[in-house]
């Protein structure tokens, strides 16, 4: 142990490392379930006969479209209810993360869930309207679509999604907010006010972030964070976030992310083309041939899903780096890193493997590290 991560508490690491093998199960188990799911779904014959039924249902292919999706998520939501509410609630409930009532998680699970299913049937009914009237081009231009939809949600969440799950109300504490404000403007970023949220309703954890572009752009602190944590942590952990924005991250990932798509998006459509044919379809606009289109693109999310993390660690070690040089406090940055891996449970030195399937940041202790090479140079 580093003189400088001395306030790692040893009794929390040895359940933070229990809590993460028991989460990399469950991860396995839901992995386990989506493709025993959607194979059901493609080798018992249920997708052809429910396309049947609705078409003659229905003459417009857009209601094909969309009640096929609701079926097929709804299913999926009901049969992996058991598993999802267990993942997100019971276990970490377990360990002392969760202060939310058993009513109360379940209601977020099916708020979540809704908003899934809206936001998914824009997708795919978006999809399958290109792949009507562009069959050899769709992948592109869903991809544009896909770039578009981001930008526009990633402007949205503030205002948006995040009040559907918590109480957003403005700073209390001016010293702090007009402290937290001067470093965003230090580091050229506008924000549209400090806000604190109510994470004590759902969580013990503790979480800071800079939230929205443009005109929703707006600092936010869990006032589990603020309880805890002095302005100097407080401060170090907004500057990590002021960094993205410094080093652009947040459009270079919309970026980086849109050509991800559209690379898979293209490989999803050779793998439609050719399964869709070889197993009976009429085609990759055949509704019945969805369960194709996701086992398609679940296999290439997990195969790239190390490349992402890795590109997201390279970009939070900038930030670490940013934070320190900002605030020219490597004690509260320690700090801050030892109280978040206490409170979150976070696993400060995984495995290495663990590290490169599942980390997009920097694992706690590497931060620490980084914190005590930059106070012993002054």
């Amino acid at each position: 142990m580093t003189e400088i991560g001395s306030a790692l508490d040893p009794q929390r690491q040895e359940q933070a490392r229990r809590y993460a093998r028991q989460r990399r199960l469950l991860y396995l188990l839901d992995l386990l379930f989506g493709a025993a799911y959607v194979l059901a779904w493609l080798l018992t014959g249920l997708s052809t006969a429910l396309t049947s039924r609705l078409e003659a249902l229905f003459s417009s292919p857009w209601l094909v479209v969309g009640a096929y999706f609701s079926l097929f998520l709804v299913g999926y939501g009901v049969l992996g209810l058991p598993l999802g509410y267990y993942a997100g609630y019971i276990l970490p409930r377990r360990y002392g993360l969760v202060t939310q009532s058993a009513g109360g998680g379940l209601a977020d699970q099916v708020k979540a869930g809704m908003l899934g299913l809206f936001l998914g049937l824009v997708a795919v009914e978006g999809v399958y309207w290109l792949l009507r009237v562009a069959p050899g081009s769709w992948w592109f231009w869903a991809g544009l679509a896909y770039w578009g939809l981001t930008v526009v949600l990633t402007n949205l969440a503030p205002v948006l999604i995040a009040p559907l799950f918590y109480r957003f109300t403005p700073l209390q504490d001016a010293e702090l907010a007009a402290r937290l404000t001067r470093l965003a403007e230090e580091a050229g970023t506008r924000v549209r006010g400090v806000f604190t949220f109510n994470m004590s309703s759902k969580t013990t954890a503790a979480n800071a972030a800079l939230m929205g572009l443009g005109r929703t752009r707006r600092i936010v602190l869990g006032d589990t964070l603020l309880a805890r944590y002095s302005p100097d942590e407080v401060e170090t952990i907004l500057a990590h976030e002021l960094a993205h924005h410094v080093h652009r991250d947040v459009p270079l990932g919309i970026a980086v992310s849109a050509g991800e798509t559209l690379v898979g998006l293209w490989l999803v459509n050779i793998a439609l083309q050719a399964g869709a044919s070889a197993l009976g379809f009429r085609g990759p606009q055949d509704v019945a041939a969805f369960p194709l289109l996701a086992l398609a693109l679940g296999i290439f999310g997990l195969i790239t899903m190390p490349l992402g993390n890795a590109y997201s660690r390279w970009r939070e070690r900038m930030a670490d780096a940013y934070a320190l040089r900002a605030t020219r406090n490597p004690r509260a940055f320690a700090g801050a890193m030892a109280k978040l891996a206490n409170q979150n449970l976070a696993e400060a030195e995984p495995a290495r493997w663990v590290e490169i399937l599942f980390y997009t940041h920097p694992p706690i202790g590497q931060r620490l590290r980084m914190a005590e090479e930059r106070e012993g140079k002054g």
